[in-house]
């Protein structure tokens, strides 16, 4: 066959790179005249530089682009947080450095005052360590997921000791301030990272920096009217961070969920990798070894501090048993689940916050930790799954089934552990069991209530919150030279 010079019919048919849901996306005369075009072309075809072109194929694809809807579209851009993030935050940090020129004052030093150092440093790892990596098991989510929990933790200490001192330790016109004010700020601001954990990947630092605001706040309120009205010990009172952080960000999440993160972003971006996977249960160990610290940190009694850590130990070691027990039992391929360990170990620490100072038998912390396990498996697996899918209240982390479920059974077996304390009057123990119990349903709708507010306010356009096609992706707020230099 001699060679085509380019001009008349071509010798070989021409591709015209039509495909069938483009054929599909156009009118019916459109795809009548389809036969035609690939018929005719070809004829009057040219050729340059090897590559055949056809007027009639040029028409069609024009004709084709005209009717899709993806041809011209734009690119997709994150909503930039330059004009808000640096100027809410350099206000935020001044406001409160004034606050401590003017009416902060330190506690004249004591003796002991150093002695709870190391257990604060306890505390500073689970905080800053623990929480950071447990949160960075998303596999594009690594940067914003570490990085935030640490400007979340350093704002939120801050303002922490401003509310609780204005609350608790305001004497003289001045809040006082000592290590135990430090701690005591430092413990409360858990409950706002674990709704982090229920809202991470899905709202910017600008709408979590508010979100701290309000929640320390709300925590501190919860925690005055515990303590001084219905007379909770305040070791006890602190327990309450694990309800509420949990039940304050699923209510945001409830509406904030959008139905795309059940199909498309759940697919693609809402997952994990092996790396990710690793860091998320290295923070999932940090926060194991320090829970005991955690849950004895506020105890005076030094028996009931004794109690407090063996009772933690117990049930933490029982969780995490029965978490691969029941990972490897309820698994398609009876495989074990990296996110059921992670998270179902440290139920057991969370299900005997509040009771763990009181309890004389280490089977009874055993048992608690068993059923903290038990529940936390079978939530991940069906109830998160349910929140998401029914409801429509999306939990990135699982916070429910870790922190949320096991607080509650904890508040009601402490209740329980009341009624069978050895007292001699049945009536006073009836009477603590109550106000137990009003305290534990007051800190449940409060942060219901709050957050439900929160939430609200967080749905306005001022706060230029993250599109669902840039959820779970660090690349809306970090730079990424290595990428840069690639393209």
């Amino acid at each position: 066959m001699p060679p085509w010079n380019g001009w008349g019919p071509s010798p070989m048919p021409v591709e015209t790179h039509i495909c069938l849901p483009q054929i599909r996306a156009v009118g019916s005369r459109r795809r009548l005249s389809l036969a035609l075009l690939i018929t005719s072309s070809r004829f009057f075809t040219l050729q340059f530089g090897g590559v055949i072109l056809s007027p009639w194929h040029l028409l069609w694809r024009g004709l084709l682009c005209r009717s899709s809807s993806h041809a011209a579209m734009p690119a997709r851009y994150a909503p930039s947080i330059r004009g808000r993030l640096p100027w809410l935050l350099l206000v935020a940090q001044a406001a409160m450095v004034l606050f401590f020129l003017f009416f902060v004052s330190f506690d004249p030093p004591a003796d002991s005052s150093l002695v709870m150092y190391t257990a604060f440093q306890d505390i500073n790892v689970m905080i800053f360590l623990g929480c950071g990596f447990l949160f960075a098991f998303l596999r594009r989510y690594g940067f914003s997921s570490i990085a935030f929990n640490l400007l979340i933790a350093a704002v939120g200490v801050q303002w922490a000791v401003i509310v609780n001192g204005l609350l608790l330790n305001f004497q003289d016109g001045f809040v006082q301030i000592n290590l135990m004010s430090v701690v005591t700020a430092t413990m409360s601001i858990v409950s706002v990272l674990i709704s982090a954990g229920v809202l991470l990947g899905k709202v910017n630092p600008v709408q979590l920096i508010f979100m701290t605001i309000v929640e320390v706040t709300a925590m501190a309120t919860n925690r005055w009217i515990v303590t001084e009205f219905l007379r909770i010990d305040s070791h006890v009172a602190m327990m309450n961070v694990h309800i509420f952080g949990a039940y304050f960000g699923l209510t945001i999440a409830w509406l904030h969920t959008q139905p795309i993160l059940a199909t498309e972003i759940k697919r693609s971006k809402e997952r994990s990798e092996p790396v990710s996977d690793l860091f998320s249960m290295i923070g999932a160990l940090f926060l194991w070894m320090f829970f005991p610290s955690f849950n004895s940190m506020l105890v005076q009694n030094i028996a009931e501090k004794k109690n407090a850590v063996y009772n933690t130990y117990f049930a933490l070691a029982v969780s995490a048993v029965t978490a691969f027990s029941m990972s490897a039992m309820t698994s398609k391929n009876g495989k074990l689940n990296m996110n059921h360990i992670r998270n179902a170990a440290l139920a057991g620490g969370v299900i005997i916050s509040f009771s763990a100072y009181m309890i004389q038998f280490p089977w009874i912390a055993m048992t608690l930790g068993l059923l903290a396990g038990i529940v936390s498996v079978h939530g991940l697996n069906y109830i998160q799954t349910c929140l998401n899918s029914v409801f429509e209240m999306h939990d990135t982390c699982g916070v429910h089934a870790t922190f949320g479920l096991p607080g509650i059974l904890g508040g009601a077996a402490h209740a329980i552990l009341l009624l069978t304390s050895p007292w001699e009057d049945f009536t006073t123990l009836g009477y603590h069991a109550l106000v137990h119990v009003g305290a534990l349903c007051f800190t449940l709708f409060l942060s219901i209530g709050v957050g439900l507010i929160t939430g609200i306010i967080l749905k306005f356009k001022w706060w230029r919150a993250p599109q669902d096609w840039k959820y779970f992706d660090d690349q809306a707020y970090w730079e990424f030279p290595h990428l840069a230099r690639k393209l």
